[in-house]
């Protein structure tokens, strides 16, 4: 896999800001993406040194769209633990 099909986009909600300041980071990454990979990608792309990497899968979601009932697909979440003295400049 490449660094674009494994890392999707970095995660701006306010609990991934508040974490920001202990050196975690959010990621939508792809499901079948292992840990290692993660890894790789974080450390190429953004140039820094990660100490370890946290996934879960978020479940499914119901969605309501007028009468007609959906869902929200499951996704994977990875949290990125940098080193001390690191960090990833968000924009």
């Amino acid at each position: 896999m490449k660094y674009p099909d494994i890392i999707k986009t970095l995660i701006h909600t306010e609990k991934s800001t508040i974490q920001e300041g202990e050196g975690k980071f959010f990621f939508w990454v792809n499901k079948s993406a292992t840990k290692p990979q993660i890894k790789k990608a974080v450390e190429d792309i953004y140039k820094v040194n990660v100490e370890k990497v946290n996934t879960c899968i978020m479940p499914r979601k119901a969605k309501r769209v007028r009468q007609q009932l959906g869902y929200v697909s499951e996704w994977k979440k990875a949290i990125v633990t940098l080193k001390e003295g690191q960090k990833i400049d968000v924009k």
